[in-house]
């Protein structure tokens, strides 16, 4: 079967570029080529089409520019502003607050900073996947520096409470990091409003190239970082190399276009996750995670009881969905989200993560919903 016979339902995982972002970004290939750091009309060129887009990617998050710096993508972003901010404080104290929900993007760049002598903190969530405000205060101390958050769960499509974390981060003398990457271009995010002080995200999330993404550093709240790559002073030494500038002119142009459509997307997206989910409780032993929780409009996770989840992906082969993140989904292993939030192996491995997309029609959804009923009674039949 064709790709193009499948029904793709992984947009956390990530985007089709949109046509309008590959034509924006073709010229850049060929005629105006140049290097944004040569001294010359191409590079000029080139840079000045660098600063258009970082305007671009401002405006939809609501931050000043000169606090964004352009990376290869959100995984890269979070070393970076991980290791240079934790460095950077060593002197002010060594200890970071997290939870059991982050990204592996997030964790295991934390488990590293650990290996160098750092402290952190893993807090608990609840089986709704939020984290205890009390708790979380209560759990700093004189030497916390950080406290990292993503502002969506890609897993779950939960969005946490993040102003008022960095209220009560603030008021402790404590920066807030977030991962804004899911939220970015499904709901509005506002990071002046936030008072997120550092934030990462990606291009290929929301209809932009992969290859490029975003760190942005508050620099109203005198956030910096220490620099661990060499080898130029390319995006204020931060991340040296050269830029890649068609990614970075379709990151502009995805990021413009995501403003433009921003409310109608959303109202579409809620409108197919409440259909989808309406049909999929008709299902027998059918669980939608974090239903009554406040949650990005296109992400559905949803739980079989009673199913061989070992072997649910394997039958959905007409469907692309995810058993978690895209980072880890080729393992079979129950995912760490669902098992920090209470979930036993069983049923974490017989959930589904379904995330449409501007390209998804309800037809889809109807489609999809009769695969994934003959494969769950399948199932069920196969394990008794």
């Amino acid at each position: 079967m064709s790709l193009n016979q499948k029904i793709y339902l992984d947009y956390n995982a990530t985007t089709p570029t949109e046509p309008r972002v590959v034509e924006a970004m073709l010229p850049y290939f060929t005629e105006n080529f140049g290097n944004a750091s040569s001294d010359h009309s191409f590079g000029w060129y080139a840079d000045e089409a660098v600063e258009i887009a970082r305007n671009q990617v401002a405006n939809l998050v609501n931050c000043r520019p000169v606090g964004l710096i352009f990376t290869s993508g959100a995984t890269e972003a979070a070393n970076l502003a991980l290791f240079g901010f934790c460095k950077k404080n060593r002197r002010t104290g060594n200890h970071i607050i997290t939870c059991k929900t982050e990204h592996k993007a997030i964790l295991e760049t934390l488990e590293a900073l650990e290996a160098n002598g750092f402290e952190v903190t893993y807090s608990d969530v609840d089986a709704d996947g939020n984290v205890d405000l009390n708790e979380l205060e209560e759990s700093i101390k004189s030497s916390t520096i950080l406290i990292c958050l993503m502002l969506a769960n890609n897993e779950t499509g939960l969005i946490h409470p993040i102003k008022s974390i960095t209220e009560l981060a603030h008021s402790k003398g404590v920066a807030v990091m977030s991962d804004i990457t899911q939220a970015v271009g499904k709901i509005p995010v506002d990071l002046k409003d936030l008072g997120i002080d550092i934030a990462i995200f990606s291009s290929h999330k929301l209809y932009g190239p992969k290859g490029v993404g975003a760190l942005y550093l508050n620099k109203k709240n005198n956030i910096s970082i220490e620099k661990h790559l060499y080898g130029g002073n390319h995006e204020k030494g931060i991340r040296p190399g050269t830029l890649n500038v068609p990614g970075i002119v379709g990151f502009g142009e995805a990021c413009s276009i995501a403003q433009q459509s921003l409310d109608e997307n959303h109202q579409k997206q809620l409108n197919l996750r409440n259909q989808l989910e309406q049909e999929l409780l008709t299902i027998e032993g059918t669980v939608i995670n974090c239903v009554n929780e406040i949650r990005l409009p296109n992400t559905t996770n949803v739980s079989f009881k009673g199913v061989d989840g070992t072997k649910l992906l394997r039958y959905l082969n007409n469907l692309a969905v995810s058993r978690g993140s895209a980072c880890t989904a080729n393992q079979v292993n129950p995912s760490h989200v669902l098992k920090a939030m209470g979930f036993g192996d069983e049923l974490a491995l017989a959930s589904l993560r379904i995330s449409t997309g501007q390209n998804t029609a309800l037809e889809d959804i109807q489609k999809a919903v009769l695969e994934i009923k003959k494969a769950v009674n399948q199932l069920k039949i196969v394990s008794i």
